[in-house]
């Protein structure tokens, strides 16, 4: 009478086991193929190691599809320009001697690219319309290339972080176009 009482619980309990295998299986085939989608999308941008690497930093990323990987390195260059422009500001208070490039360049990220390009790429990206959020962000890369420019030689206390937001731009410009 015992063993009538055991077998169909090992049943169950071989069915939990082979459904938790079969789910773990089915993830890692996911995550695998999504990780694929990635490189292949990266594969298509200007820095391909960075786009990746930006790219496999973000949870969402795994399960996105080309048009939603668009719209993550597009939030990507938001909180790149935004930490860029912070440190603009900072910089304004510690380099009065520079106050006139850093000023302009405080104005392309506050009015151009957060104001502007960013929200253009985010709501094209989000539309379905890749054509405005790759000029969006084709702006956003010419943007720092104008903040830099206006350092006329002298050295640029952002040059770095003006480069991280000229990488992430041209990497979501380049995700745009696919």
């Amino acid at each position: 009478m015992m063993n009538f009482f055991i077998a169909p619980s090992f049943l169950y309990l071989r069915r939990a086991v082979l459904v938790t295998i079969t789910l773990f299986l089915s993830h890692c085939i996911v995550v695998k193929s999504d990780a694929k989608l990635i490189e292949q999308t990266c594969k298509n941008t200007p820095f391909y190691t960075d786009c990746v690497s930006y790219l496999e930093s973000k949870p969402g990323s795994s399960r996105a599809d080309v048009q939603g990987l668009g719209v993550i390195m597009v939030g990507i260059v938001k909180d790149k320009a935004t930490e860029t422009l912070n440190l603009i500001n900072q910089e304004l208070k510690r380099t009065p001697g520079l106050k006139a490039p850093l000023s302009s360049c405080a104005q392309a990220y506050k009015n151009g690219i957060l104001a502007a390009d960013v929200p253009e790429a985010t709501e094209a990206m989000e539309k379905g319309n890749p054509k405005f959020a790759e000029n969006g962000m084709n702006d956003s890369a010419n943007e720092t290339e104008s903040c830099e420019e206006g350092f006329q030689g002298k050295p640029s206390p952002v040059i770095a972080s003006n480069k991280v937001v000229h990488v992430t731009s041209a990497i979501a410009a380049a995700i745009a176009h696919q």
